[in-house]
């Protein structure tokens, strides 16, 4: 798994499947696409305007966390 962001375009990209393959794309809101691989699975979450949908208590950084050990691991994102 693998997040991108673009901050020339303002675009975050949250890649679930390694192999790049033929995707469809759903529209799920303005701001958020789901890609599609051809056996339904997600490949990815593109998130337009990411600044916006990224800021909140934790502005500025990732958090990913294990729920099953409470691991926590930050990484600091460059937003505008």
């Amino acid at each position: 798994m693998r997040l991108t962001y673009d901050p020339r375009h303002n675009v975050a990209y949250l890649r679930l499947q390694e192999k790049r393959q033929q995707v469809e794309t759903i529209r799920i809101t303005d701001a958020v696409n789901v890609d599609l691989a051809p056996d339904g699975s997600v490949y990815g979450i593109e998130l337009l305007n990411a600044s916006e949908l990224l800021r909140g208590e934790e502005a500025g950084k990732l958090i990913v966390e294990n729920q099953m050990t409470g691991a926590l691991v930050e990484v600091e994102l460059k937003l505008n």
